[in-house]
């Protein structure tokens, strides 16, 4: 018989259960200390250290297997707008023979709420997913929250297509700080992705009692869209560093082509700047208005070449010409 629950037993808890004749579903969102005390009282096989982990916001994915209980730590992406970037939003899950207990730490991921409302509301939802075995939930509630992760991975891949067109246009500082915040969600993403993979080809290879035979294929569904997306993240990845490449490449040869057009300007200024510096000159010169001597001009304009001929010779044997 699966676990029996009372209004008045979860009264007043951030706690939410529906049944079948066959499994409990136990919802938990934002969990504090009042329902892990309640876990603790009705769920006295669940391990302490694993009540702790509920509680804890640094826990890395994993699985525990217990003699009649698997105690899951997973990880799933949500993208925040305000700061542009994918975290992380944790979900503990213990499955039993006959229940399922589900804590979703920061209450942000909408495929897990949605599907625990829809379950409460509806008798066909009850029937279709509470009256199979454990597992079967368990990969039910798998499948969402993953399926959830295809759209931000979509998201992603529209980015870098509209900062592609933008940076094959005209790079500018924005094009590079648009780069910038999409690798830097495209890390988070990764960070969150990476690890589930360990976990959900755990429980595709693993032989745990409590997931009959049959789910085995569906943990391996999930395994394949794990990779499946984080393959799409790697290839998302090589193309931002190819962008990344292409716009320090197009923003190098935009100055180098500002440098030459300036340097085309310096060059057809210097005579008359050259002109206008030696007449500029408090000495009498030939053709000033202080008429002097042609020997004068001549000294300068020798020793004006004699400097750069020394310059010219210095570059050379430094090897910068």
């Amino acid at each position: 018989m699966p676990l029996s629950l009372t209004e008045e037993q979860t009264r007043g808890l951030n706690l939410e259960y529906v049944s079948s004749s066959r499994l409990t579903w136990v919802y938990i969102e934002r969990p504090t200390q009042a329902e892990v005390d309640f876990l603790a009282r009705h769920f006295p096989q669940f391990h302490s250290l694993n009540l702790d982990d509920v509680l804890s916001r640094v826990q890395r994915p994993k699985i525990d297997e217990y003699e009649d209980h698997l105690f899951l730590v997973l990880h799933f992406p949500v993208f925040h707008k305000e700061a542009r970037i994918t975290a992380p939003s944790e979900v503990d899950i213990f499955v039993g023979e006959d229940y399922m207990v589900t804590i979703h730490c920061n209450g942000d991921l909408k495929p897990l709420s949605s599907f625990f409302k829809a379950c409460q509301a509806s008798e066909e939802m009850r029937r279709n997913y509470l009256e199979h075995s454990s597992g079967y939930l368990l990969y039910q509630v798998l499948d969402r929250l993953v399926n959830y992760c295809f759209p931000i991975l979509g998201k992603i891949t529209e980015n870098i297509e509209r900062v592609e067109g933008l940076t094959l246009a005209q790079p500018t500082v924005e094009t590079v700080r648009e780069i910038s915040f999409i690798r830097r969600d495209l890390i988070s993403f990764r960070r969150v992705i990476r690890p589930q993979l360990a976990v959900a080809e755990l429980l595709e290879r693993g032989d745990y009692p409590l997931l009959r035979a049959e789910e085995e294929i569906y943990f391996g569904d999930i395994a394949d869209h794990l990779r499946k997306i984080n393959d799409g993240l790697e290839d998302a990845r090589e193309m931002l560093d190819i962008l990344y490449d292409t716009s320090n490449w197009l923003t190098s040869h935009r100055i180098q082509e500002i440098m030459r057009f300036l340097t085309i300007i310096m060059a057809l200024l210097t005579p008359a700047t050259v002109l206008a510096s030696i007449y500029g000159m408090n000495i009498p010169l030939p053709g000033g208005v202080d008429k002097g001597s042609p020997l004068v001009l001549i000294v300068l304009l020798l020793i004006m070449f004699s400097v750069a001929a020394g310059l010219l010779y210095f570059f050379r044997r430094r090897g910068w010409l």
